[in-house]
């Protein structure tokens, strides 16, 4: 099949260069097609899958759930919705959540809870960063690739780099908005410098810290959220992706020393704090103890160890290579093994975290000899 007719058929708008592959199974890291060929999962749905496929809690957490209860809104609270606000706040060291359905949701969240808690227009984000596609989260999006198709975007944000941080925030700035680990950017850690500047600057001038974990977070980067690995804590961040394990959910989480601002009636999501991903998401932050979060950290440091230049945190990591990145994940996936993008030359690894060693050794052997 051509790439023009990969693009086009099914019906599905072109929005995806999807590989020539249909998934009908998942196992642990394990992922099998429609022919019953297995790959070895180093992608994890794009940092999503954190336990792994069908992983036995959030499974049987949603299980339950629905043979209870699938929606009501937000009029009303439920259990699992309650649930789950209470174990964030708990590892956060005390938040509020607004829940929604994806990373880009929080992240609008997160913009308009900022500029009304401040009354203040100016967003300050990173060149290279990554944020979502809609049209809020877009416009604090570093990527003019990324951008120029679509604007005029929302006005009011302005790009840094970490060296130029303190020259772009200042009295009309709302929000300082930081990934702890560029994901779509190519996989960069910020130093732990750049963030206690960040800290630094939005206390002088009486802005908001942002932190967007909705890659890094959830235990994907060794710690529950990434910002506890560089000892500077936000005033508010973003989670999704793993956070469910596969279904979707999207957080906003503010600290209880943050300003509010939010009243009845100011941001809403009809599917947000569903009560099936709300309760397959309790399972995951249960799932997500000391031992699974040491593991995550071991496995990192076995892929950083064996594979050249390979750098990230905990088990967001990235490869860069000669050329185009297309070819190596076309000779990894013919080997068994799926692995993603993160730039045009850069390889991303994005495996469950309960990866085994013995499945990391097989992953690491397949890759080593896909980079020659």
């Amino acid at each position: 099949m051509t790439q023009e007719q990969v693009l086009t058929h099914h019906n599905l708008l072109p929005t995806y260069a999807r590989q020539d592959v249909t998934w009908v199974e998942g196992d642990g890291a394990w992922l099998v097609d429609s022919n019953g060929k297995r790959y070895l999962d180093l992608l994890g749905g794009i940092a999503v899958v954190g336990l792994g496929h069908r992983h036995p809690a959030p499974l049987a957490a949603a299980h339950a759930q629905l043979d209870r209860l699938w929606h009501t809104s937000n009029l009303y609270y439920t259990e699992p919705m309650l649930e789950l606000a209470a174990k964030l706040s708990d590892r956060f060291g005390g938040a509020d959540a607004f829940f929604c359905n994806s990373g880009a949701e929080s992240i609008e969240a997160a913009l308009k809870w900022a500029r009304k808690a401040t009354g203040r227009a100016g967003l300050v984000a990173l060149e290279g960063s990554f944020h979502g596609r809609t049209i809020g989260a877009l416009s604090v999006t570093g990527q003019p690739a990324k951008r120029t198709p679509f604007e005029p975007l929302v006005p009011g944000a302005s790009f840094a780099t970490p060296d130029t941080l303190g020259d772009h925030v200042g009295p009309d700035t709302a929000a300082i908005l930081l990934e702890v680990v560029q994901g779509e950017g190519g996989v960069h850690p910020l130093s732990s410098e750049t963030l206690a500047e960040a800290r630094a600057l939005a206390d002088e001038h009486g802005s908001l810290l942002i932190f967007d974990e909705v890659q890094t977070g959830v235990g994907r980067c060794g710690s529950f959220f990434a910002w506890e690995r560089v000892g500077v804590k936000p005033d508010a961040l973003t989670l999704a992706k793993g956070l469910a394990n596969g279904l979707p959910i999207g957080a906003l989480l503010v600290a209880h020393d943050a300003p509010t601002a939010f009243e009845p009636g100011d941001h809403a999501s009809t599917f947000g704090g569903n009560p099936v991903s709300c309760a397959a998401a309790c399972a995951v932050v249960d799932t997500i103890d000391g031992a699974l979060l040491a593991h995550v950290r071991e496995l990192s440091d076995r892929f950083t160890g064996a594979l050249p230049d390979a750098r990230g945190l905990g088990l967001l990591l990235a490869v860069d290579v000669d050329g185009p990145a297309g070819p190596y994940v076309d000779a990894a996936f013919s080997k068994g093994v799926v692995v993603g993008t993160a730039g045009p030359s850069t390889l991303r690894l994005t495996p469950p975290l309960t990866l085994s060693a013995d499945e990391a050794d097989l992953a690491i052997a397949t890759l080593t000899e896909v980079l020659g």
